[in-house]
C-alpha cells in the first residue's frame, strides 16, 4: 500500500510480453508466499510449537490485532525501501514467519471453536478468501482500470482501523462483527489497489515488493474472514 520506488520504467511502459512476465512472475511469488505461510504454520502446530507461542499472545489480543494491522502495512513499505532483489527476497521470507507466528493465536482458537460447531472454519475462511481475492483481482485484470487513486482511502482507513483498535484497548471497548466486516472491505480495496499498482505502476526490477504488499493485502483478508466466521454463534 506504498508509492513505488522507480528505479526502473514502470511495466506499463514495457511490452506486451514483458509486462506479461512481470505479472506472472508476481503472481507466482505470492502463490509461493502462501504455500510458505501454510507449511510454517503446519510445522509450528505439529512440532507443538504454537501452543508455546499462543499462550502469552491470547492474553493480549489487541496488541495482536493492532501488531497485524501494522506487519501488514510495514511489509509493503519496507520492500520498496530495499534495492537488491536479493534484499528484498530475505525481507520477504522474515515477513513470511512474522505472519505465521502472529496467525498462531488466531489458528488455534479457530481449530477449538471449529471443533466445538463441528465445522472447518479455517477452511471455509480460506475458500471465501480465495474467491474473493480472485473476482478482485480478475476485476483489475479484466476492466485494466487504474485504482491507484484508492491509496487516500487506504492510508484514511488504516488510521481509523488503528485509532479504533487504541481506543477498544483504553476503554474495553468490544470491536465486533462490524469491525471484522469493514476491515475485510479494507482489506478488499487494498487487493484492488496493489494489483493495480503490479499491472500500471511497479517498475520491473520490484517484483519481489509488488508480490509482498499483494501477499499482506490477501493475508489481512483472510485474518479478517476467519475473524468474522469465529464471531458468529
Amino acid at each position: 500500500m506504498q508509492n513505488n520506488v522507480n528505479s526502473m520504467a514502470p511495466v506499463s511502459s514495457l511490452a506486451v510480453e514483458s509486462r506479461s512476465e512481470f505479472i506472472w512472475k508476481c503472481y507466482a511469488h505470492v502463490v509461493g508466499a502462501i504455500l510458505a505461510l501454510i507449511a510454517i504454520e503446519y510445522y509450528l502446530f505439529s512440532s507443538g510449537i504454537a501452543r508455546s507461542i499462543a499462550e502469552p499472545m491470547l492474553r493480549s489480543p489487541m496488541l495482536v490485532l493492532m501488531g497485524f494491522i501494522g506487519l501488514s502495512w510495514g511489509a509493503s513499505h519496507f520492500a520498496h525501501k530495499l534495492e537488491s532483489t536479493a534484499a528484498q527476497y530475505a525481507a520477504f521470507a522474515v515477513f513470511v514467519v512474522a505472519w505465521a507466528i502472529m496467525f498462531v493465536p488466531m489458528l488455534a482458537m479457530a481449530m477449538i471453536y471449529g471443533a466445538e460447531r463441528g465445522v472447518n472454519i479455517i477452511e471455509n475462511a480460506a475458500l471465501v478468501t480465495v474467491a474473493g481475492c480472485v473476482g478482485l483481482i480478475a476485476t483489475v485484470m479484466i476492466t485494466r482500470r487504474d485504482f491507484s487513486f484508492l491509496r487516500g482511502v487506504l492510508v484514511w482507513g488504516l488510521m481509523i482501523a488503528m485509532g479504533l483498535i487504541l481506543a477498544s484497548w483504553a476503554f474495553g471497548w468490544n470491536l465486533g462483527t462490524w469491525f471484522s466486516i469493514g476491515m475485510i472491505g479494507f482489506a478488499g480495496v487494498a487487493v484492488l489497489y496493489d494489483t493495480s499498482n503490479i499491472m500500471h505502476h511497479y517498475p520491473q526490477d520490484k517484483y519481489v515488493a509488488a508480490s509482498m504488499a499483494l501477499f499482506a493485502s490477501i493475508v489481512m483478508m483472510f485474518w479478517y474472514v476467519l475473524r468474522l466466521f469465529m464471531s458468529r454463534d
